[in-house]
């Protein structure tokens, strides 16, 4: 049997996560029997996928097109018959279902939401906003959500139930998860009441639509729902009305979106002749953290709080299923790297064309025209190398302007030096070579190290001694020949703590690599490979370049050309740890949150790889292998890094996932503890049993 933390771990409501359905179901125009059963139907069927929210299209139990229709009492009894039928069927359909009905309160017609759970009528929400232009005649039928007198009503045998459009419905017990319906035309003015709603605490904001069809429409649709849940850092589900409605004058596609923060998670087919249900995992932990991060979004609350506080607030407890509950939402491999081709060539040309910039801005601020720079064949050398020769370049001047160096040292490999040669050779800059054996052998008989006397000793020391001496070279040489020092550890290495403080690889005047990943700077290699950004010699480099294992290359190794350190196996894959910093410095998730998301990101085995990658180099990694190596991750980036991250050169923000810069994103105590982190991380199994 699995254990209890087993069983919660693979269950996406404890991670922030809420499966929302938007329904789109088969109708009859003003056959509230049929549409009653159909809603129903559908409702249990996403129950049945484990959905606790489910949006239906606009006056779905009467249909939208009734037109006069809707002043027949015959109709309205109906729909009042209709929402008992729900509320009895909805006892036992463990979903939180979002009706919409026509309904006649105080001798006015509303056009109205109607929220169900376990039985009750939670709520009724109205329409605020009425459309009277072109083919639509609302204020013919109906009545502005301004105009009710009544702010509770009575429905099939319910009293007091909450009327009016200034209702938030609160899940007390699902973190985060509360929502706010809104219905069509709300959406097409200038201030949606969603606006006032999400500042107001709505995180999930629902609008039950009809929205008739004409050319070019859908793409319209796309742009209010992604900007408005963009606007209101909040996810948008949106349900527009389809097979059935009325053709006399009008067409209808059946349109359901789910947008969250911008983001587009899922559609319907549009035109279907079959009911649909649309579902995504909304991910409330991230709404929340935006919206913390976000100081303007506070203050634009601030300046409207007299309206907010008008809000009423319907709170409840939903039943939340124990099973297991994966995630249906796929998520990438590699969050910094766009999965879409030309997005990805996008995301390329943008990073490459800022850390361009970054170092053009440098070089004229300070007057300097020369750059020093060391190349050791591997990734962040190599492309802090292009970078600095597109620079010269963009400025006018010669490549030969870029000094770079070599420096072999104790465990130079044979391919990383021929490499370094190769490619400062193709690029046309100044190409140097210093070997500095001697001089770190010079420190080392100084202090005594046991190397100096002839033993084997491959210590922190040995391996410091030659990292400082090659600072310490460009340094002094920046100082002769009039240069800059450009530097090349990258976002990964700063997250982990791996380089060598100080006088180290740490330490440079300027650092185009400081906001750049390791897989981005992966990408970015092959990218100006495959797009010829200098000659196809230099593309044919490197391209070597990436198939070389990453090391330091500060410890001998004891086979011919072959490194002995392999940096993966100290501070876990690169592609691990990439994940694991996007999501933890970005958003802030819990470690186990970060983990159940690693989880269904290497799980499957055909999806989510690297492109232009062979199969026999691409990785899968276990719960198990995931576990471990968050724990390096967490451990070092909290309790042992950051007294270096405090004290980085300038260097350019590169991608909104963010800098460590600590006169950028990231400011933290360089002693603090990783207790909190770790104590979560100990959550997360190691197997699925």
């Amino acid at each position: 049997m699995p254990t209890n933390k087993v069983s919660k771990f693979f269950n996406l409501y404890n991670h922030g996560f809420i499966r929302a359905a938007v329904c789109i179901p088969e109708l009859k125009v003003a056959d509230t029997f049929f549409n009653t059963q159909k809603t129903i139907e559908l409702a249990r069927e996403a129950a049945s996928n484990k959905a606790i929210l489910a949006i239906f299209p606009e006056l779905g139990l009467s249909a939208y097109s009734n037109e006069d229709l809707f002043h027949q009492d015959a109709l309205l009894q109906s729909v009042r018959e209709a929402i008992a039928k729900i509320k009895k069927a909805s006892e036992k359909i463990n979903i939180i279902i979002v009706a919409g009905a026509p309904l006649q309160v105080d001798c006015r017609l509303f056009n109205c939401a109607v929220v169900f759970y376990r039985g009750q009528i939670l709520g009724v929400a109205i329409k605020s906003y009425l459309p009277n232009y072109r083919e639509f005649y609302e204020i013919r039928q109906f009545t502005p959500a301004t105009a009710a007198l009544s702010s509770q009503i009575e429905i099939a045998g319910q009293k007091d139930i909450p009327f009016g459009a200034d209702i938030i419905f609160r899940v007390a017990n699902i973190r985060n998860f509360n929502f706010f319906l809104e219905l069509c035309e709300d959406l097409w003015v200038p201030i949606p009441p969603s606006s006032f709603a999400a500042m107001a605490g709505a995180t999930v904001i629902g609008n039950l639509s009809a929205s008739n069809i004409t050319i070019g429409k859908s793409e319209y649709r796309h742009q209010l729902a992604a900007n408005q849940s963009a606007r209101c850092v909040a996810a948008y589900l949106y349900a527009a009305a389809g097979t059935g409605e009325s053709t006399t004058d009008l067409a209808w596609d059946g349109h359901a979106m789910i947008y969250e923060n911008g983001t587009l998670l899922a559609e319907s087919a549009r035109f279907s002749q079959q009911a649909q249900i649309i579902y995504s995992d909304i991910d409330l932990d991230r709404l929340a953290q935006d919206r913390m991060r976000l100081t303007s979004f506070s203050q634009n609350a601030v300046t409207h709080k007299e309206k907010l506080s008008s809000f009423r607030k319907v709170e409840f407890n939903v039943n939340i299923l124990t099973s297991r509950i994966l995630l249906n939402r796929e998520y990438p491999r590699f969050p910094y790297i766009p999965a879409d081709p030309s997005s990805r060539d996008q995301r390329c040309y943008e990073a490459y064309n800022i850390q361009v910039q970054g170092l053009s801005k440098r070089l004229k601020s300070s007057g300097i025209g020369n750059i020093a720079i060391g190349v050791s064949g591997g990734l962040d050398s190599t492309h802090a190398l292009i970078v600095a020769a597109k620079t010269m370049d963009a400025l006018g001047l010669p490549r030969s302007n870029v000094k770079a160096y070599t420096m072999p040292g104790f465990a130079t490999t044979i391919k990383t030096y021929n490499n370094a040669l190769k490619l400062m050779k193709a690029l046309g800059v100044e190409a140097n070579e210093i070997d500095i054996k001697p001089a770190c052998l010079q420190m080392l008989k100084d202090i005594k190290h046991p190397y100096a006397q002839g033993k084997k000793v491959f210590d922190i020391t040995f391996e410091n001694v030659q990292a400082g001496q090659r600072t310490a070279h460009l340094f002094r040489l920046a100082n002769m020949r009039n240069a800059l020092v450009v530097g090349t550890g990258d976002l990964s290495e700063l997250a982990l703590g791996w380089s060598t403080y100080g006088i180290g690889d740490h330490m440079s005047h300027y650092n185009v690599n400081a906001s750049v990943p390791k897989t981005l700077i992966q990408h970015l290699i092959r990218w100006v490979a495959h797009t010829n950004q200098f000659s196809k010699e230099v593309s044919k480099i490197l391209i070597d370049v990436l198939e070389t294992e990453i090391s330091p290359e500060l410890i001998p190794g004891k086979t011919g050309g072959q490194p002995c350190q392999k940096t993966e196996e100290v501070i876990g894959p690169y592609e691990l740890q990439d994940f694991n910093n996007f999501y933890i410095t970005r958003f802030g998730y819990l470690p186990s949150k970060v983990a159940f998301m690693a989880y269904h990101a290497w799980k499957d085995k055909t999806k989510g790889h690297w492109p232009d990658i062979s199969a026999d180099k691409r990785n899968d990694y276990t719960l198990k292998e995931i576990k471990k190596w968050l724990y390096v991750y967490l451990y070092r980036f909290f309790k042992t890094s950051q007294y270096k991250r405090s004290c980085v050169p300038n260097g350019p923000k590169v991608g909104s996932g963010g800098s460590l810069s600590p006169r950028g994103d990231y400011r933290a105590p360089s002693d603090s503890e990783a207790e909190v982190w770790i104590k979560n991380w100990g959550n997360i199994p190691e197997t699925e049993d």
